[in-house]
């Protein structure tokens, strides 16, 4: 999880960019992670529901949050909670359950600094984007758990897919392989496609049935407490590739060694995507390859930097990016892979580990 050092660090760097001469109230849901280790279990009644996190200009802090949110918030890196009453199981409820928190934050002064009609909105939100491009040590290690979770749905997936199971067969497998890996259910989305080509690149998992010589596209994050991985492998189902689905994985492993070469602090975006591409022209299939080489990752997906063709966005050192070449082709089949890295002033560290191959 994010550690109590590394939520008072960057709050600290948020107070100097901001200098505020006032208390900050903060309630986005992002924010409060960030900032704070506030996290709330998803699988829980309380999903859905925040709090409100003071940040005074010294650096202290308080937390407000209902008192029927589940035990995953007390986990929260702060000073001071206070736990609001709702709802107590016997008297009715005070009241629809968001407005619980408005007596306290009326008498914060009733403002919400990360509100998008809040004046100092846009400087906040620019400044908490810009600092979210450096992870820290805690973020890194978060989103590496992440990584190591998400591989054991690999595996699962390379020992059991086979004809006759469904796209919805082989995504309740990866879950539950995860969730056991995790000791606890964790968030696993993305896409779980049989890709025929350019007509479905990937997608939600359906009642499709798999057949010997389908592309099984495996695109999945798993999510523990807000953080994420991404990355993919494509089988082909059965296991016996033709000559032209072979040709195609080649190209995409080339893609992503051409990838790596530019992965350093200090280039651009764009020389990544450039990189990537430059292996689809030169076999004849740029137009196969339809998205962007990959993009940032860590509390949202995708974030910046983005490896397209337009971005300027300059790597930095602590930037997590994912790069991810593709190729779809009608009658052959969709494939793409992908790895997670973290940029170094000098190169990557690969974060995640799983086998890249058709088999």
């Amino acid at each position: 999880m994010l550690t109590a050092e590394g939520c008072a660090a960057r709050r600290q760097r948020l107070l100097t960019r901001l200098n505020p001469s006032q208390p900050m109230v903060l309630t986005d849901p992002l924010h409060l992670r960030y900032l704070a280790n506030f996290h709330v279990d998803p699988f829980s009644l309380g999903a859905d529901f925040g709090g409100l996190l003071q940040i005074r200009p010294d650096g202290t802090t308080t937390l407000f949050h209902d008192h029927r949110l589940p035990r995953s918030v007390d986990a929260s890196h702060v000073d001071k909670r206070e736990v609001v009453k709702w709802y107590d199981g016997v008297s009715p409820g005070q009241g629809p359950r968001r407005t619980v928190l408005k007596p306290v934050l009326d008498a914060l002064g009733g403002r919400v600094h990360d509100s998008l009609t809040d004046p100092l909105s846009d400087s906040l939100f620019q400044a908490v984007g810009e600092m979210r491009r450096v992870k820290d040590d805690d973020e890194v290690s978060l989103i590496s758990t992440c990584c190591r979770v998400a591989e054991v749905g690999f595996v699962w997936a390379r020992e059991h897919v086979e004809a006759g199971l469904t796209e919805i067969d082989i995504y309740t497998g990866i879950f539950s392989a995860c969730s056991r890996a995790a000791g606890q259910p964790v968030i696993v989305y993305g896409d779980f496609a049989v890709s025929p080509g350019s007509s479905r690149r990937g997608g939600p998992p359906t009642t499709q049935v798999l057949a010997d010589g389908d592309t099984l596209i495996l695109d999945f994050s798993v999510v523990l407490q807000g953080y994420r991985s991404d990355f993919t492998n494509t089988l082909v189902v059965g296991g016996a590739a033709t000559p032209r689905q072979e040709q195609l994985f080649q190209l995409c492993v080339e893609a992503m060694s051409a990838g790596e070469r530019h992965l350093r602090a200090g280039v651009q975006g764009r020389e990544v995507y450039d990189g990537v591409r430059d292996i689809f022209k030169d076999a004849g299939l740029a137009d196969a390859f339809p998205h962007h080489a990959g993009h940032g990752l860590g509390l949202s997906h995708p974030e910046a930097p983005f490896l397209v063709k337009q971005s300027l966005e300059t790597l930095v050192a602590g930037d997590v990016v994912t790069l991810e070449p593709g190729l779809y082709l009608e009658g052959v089949g969709g494939i793409r892979i992908e790895h997670n890295y973290l940029i170094t002033e000098t190169g990557f560290e690969r974060l995640s580990n799983h086998t890249i191959a058709l088999k």
